[in-house]
């Protein structure tokens, strides 16, 4: 008998929240020192509820640099916006996938027609997603895993017809939580690597680390993403600098090089691998590193094939991820992997971790992979959320910063964080009048994501809250 759920979503509502960041964080084009986070409140004709939360992130959905961060913000917003309109007037009473199904396409289309680009149609599909999901979730008293484990969410091949005859439902009955994840500690470009180089007039009083050193110091980190400039001699000069903090420790560790689109070739990056391999103080870190994130931009990055990059390094797509087709053609021009984030679809990462297990299968090694990056999701309803699908989807480390940029739930209400802390307790715990997200040894323990709904238990406070600004349409 199918468990196949279905739902009619009645009503969408869209609230902000502002998020301060305790410290600069220099990533790509942009040092990011505050943003909005939204949030969606989406109703069932049953009256069940569900929620979904993201950061406003500036200059990383559309890095063109004649937009102001509050222009991106209003991309975003529209993004949302057209997204929740376009579910409440669509077809209803159908399973979660196939109301996503449904509107795919349309959304991908009206956003263009409004001149945004992928990434940004995404953002605003992916929230009301996961809000119909967590919402079936809580009404049918499952957690996010076992809905995904029997299909109760019905998901197919729809948007990926690349996976006809595969067998999707036996593939999702085999995908797990693990009880914990590895936090993979992000090094923006400006961050300081040890306590002696913060200057005195930016150090921070709050309790928590400001340096790599300290950060190593408080967490147990064992995982790092390092961020690079695209200038192969500042980001040599800089990865030994990093280097010399991270191979203080005795325990092994691991690492990932994230590009953020700041080189124009594959032989430039190819040019930085060889100049990693050749320095001797980088002998440690160049053995511990997995991938290089989308290093070319991508607006090139997908035009033609990485060549001896491809042979050199595992390369994956990150922006230039603005569909559920990139990874097929990412595969064709030598990509090995593709990033989830839960800002880019909860079921694109499904599927894209699907065509991981058949071409792996084809292929007889695993030569093809993804990854849990990060969009500073902030602690609560958006990173449990972004917790509960990296584990989904087999990934033993994720990428965590929000716990180093912003201070735990800071913004949120006493009761909130309260409300948080009792029932996620492995997940977070209270320093210095905070819920903070808890890692240890380098790990977060997560399960207590196991709760009916996606990931999280209790509800936000609502009226702590200001509604979502609705920008007009937005002219091509």
């Amino acid at each position: 008998m199918s468990k196949v759920t279905k739902a009619s979503v009645v009503s969408i509502d869209l609230f902000e929240r502002p998020v301060v960041l305790r410290m600069p964080f220099r990533f790509g084009i942009v040092t990011l020192t505050h943003a909005p986070q939204v949030f969606v409140r989406l109703k069932l004709a049953d009256g069940s509820t569900g929620i979904a939360a993201e950061m406003l992130a500036p200059k990383w959905f559309d890095k063109n640099p004649d937009l102001t961060n509050e222009q991106n913000f209003d991309q975003l917003r529209r993004s949302l916006l057209l997204a929740a309109e376009r579910t409440l007037a669509g077809p209803q009473d159908l399973a979660p996938f196939a109301l996503h199904a449904a509107h795919e396409a349309d959304h991908h289309a009206a956003c263009a027609a409004e001149g945004l680009n992928g990434l940004v149609a995404g953002f605003g599909l992916a929230l009301v997603d996961r809000a119909i999901i967590d919402a079936v979730c809580r009404r049918d008293g499952v957690s996010v895993f076992r809905a995904v484990a029997e299909n109760r969410l019905g998901i197919g091949s729809d948007t990926a017809p690349d996976l006809q005859g595969f067998d999707i439902g036996g593939f999702l009955a085999g995908l797990a939580p693990a009880a914990t994840i590895e936090a993979r500690h992000t090094v923006g470009l400006v961050d300081s690597l040890t306590d002696a180089d913060i200057p005195a007039d930016a150090r921070l009083d709050d309790g928590l680390p400001q340096s790599l050193e300290a950060a190593v110091a408080t967490y147990g980190l064992r995982s790092f993403k390092l961020k690079v400039q695209g200038d192969v001699d500042a980001d040599i000069d800089r990865l030994c600098g990093i280097a010399a903090v991270i191979d203080a420790q005795p325990a092994p560790y691991r690492s990932t090089l994230d590009g953020n689109e700041q080189y124009r070739t594959p032989e430039a990056v190819l040019e930085l691998w060889h100049r990693i391999a050749a320095e001797p103080r980088l002998e440690r870190l160049r053995a511990s590193i997995l991938f290089i994130e989308q290093p070319i931009a991508r607006a090139a990055a997908l035009s033609a094939p990485l060549g001896p990059l491809a042979e050199a390094a595992p390369v994956e797509v990150d922006e230039s991820d603005a569909d559920i087709d990139v990874f097929p053609r990412a595969k064709a021009l030598g990509y090995g992997g593709i990033s989830s984030k839960s800002c880019k679809g909860f079921y694109r990462s499904l599927l894209n971790r699907a065509r991981t297990a058949a071409w792996n299968e084809e292929a007889g090694a695993e030569r093809y992979f993804m990854s849990a990056e990060d969009l500073t999701t902030q602690a609560g309803v958006a990173v449990q959320q972004d917790l509960a699908l990296a584990t989904l989807i087999g990934c033993s480390h994720v990428e965590r910063n929000g716990h180093h940029y912003v201070d735990g739930m800071a913004g949120a209400p006493e009761a909130e964080q309260a409300a948080f802390l009792s029932a996620h307790p492995d997940i977070y715990h209270r320093q210095a009048g905070r819920a903070r997200l808890n890692i240890r040894d380098g790990s977060i323990a997560i399960g207590s994501l196991d709760t009916p709904g996606l990931g999280v238990g209790p509800l936000p406070d609502w009226q702590a809250m200001d509604a979502m600004p609705k920008p007009g349409k937005i002219s091509a």
